[in-house]
């Protein structure tokens, strides 16, 4: 049996962040304005995610004298979970402009609620790499734990830390459960999952919200 390690949880607390969550807990928000919202949310979850981001010290000229800087220590990776992921992605490389993007595509069979990887484009290597999951739902856990896995095996340096909207309990007990070192940072956690594997009070389906139904 794997030991499970303590994965730490924050819940951002923010005004804005409630507020852009509400609009997108409404079922009368159209997709335009959904992702709209979600790139509203993501600025304040990611800011909170990226706040203990390693950092080095540097020297820069202003225009009246040279004064004492920082700089992140190394280049950080973005890894979007396909397809809700992507709706977060342009909030996080505002605030992380050098970043690389890595993807990995997880889809959940709609009986087993089991993950299924489809794609994965990301480096062969991430040692030293801080990686930053993007996936708006922490649902039952299992796509995050898929992708989280992957980023581990090709060495990225542990808490891995995963950026999303919502969490369920079930599912962050699950990746508990994994034995990795996560940080999750999220604006809520829920209440718990429905027999369908939705969070409840939720939002929806994050990706069909976004892009509409796939078919």
């Amino acid at each position: 049996m794997i030991e499970a390690m303590p994965v730490e949880v924050t819940i951002v607390s923010h005004p804005v962040a409630a507020e852009s969550l509400t609009h997108l807990r409404d079922e009368n928000t159209s997709n335009q304005f959904f992702r709209a919202e979600l790139r509203r949310l993501s600025l304040v979850v990611v800011a909170e995610a990226t706040r203990n981001l390693p950092i080095v010290a540097t020297r820069v000229q202003t225009p009246l004298a040279q004064t004492d800087g920082t700089a992140l220590a190394s280049r950080p990776v973005l890894v979007p979970i396909l397809r809700a992921g992507l709706g977060m992605l342009p909030a996080a490389m505002e605030l992380l402009p050098d970043a690389d993007i890595a993807v990995v595509g997880v889809q959940r069979d709609e009986k087993t609620h089991m993950p299924s990887e489809y794609v994965a484009k990301l480096p062969a290597r991430l040692d030293g790499r801080t990686c930053l999951v993007l996936d708006p739902m922490l649902a039952t856990g299992g796509s995050l734990a898929h992708a989280c896995k992957i980023l581990a095996d090709r060495g990225a340096p542990q808490p891995l830390t995963i950026a999303c909207v919502l969490a369920a309990p079930e599912g962050i007990e699950f990746l508990r459960s994994t034995g990795m070192n996560l940080h999750i940072v999220t604006a809520s956690v829920d209440s718990h999952l429905n027999e369908h594997a939705f969070i409840v009070p939720g939002l929806g389906d994050a990706g069909d919200r976004q892009f509409g139904p796939p078919q």
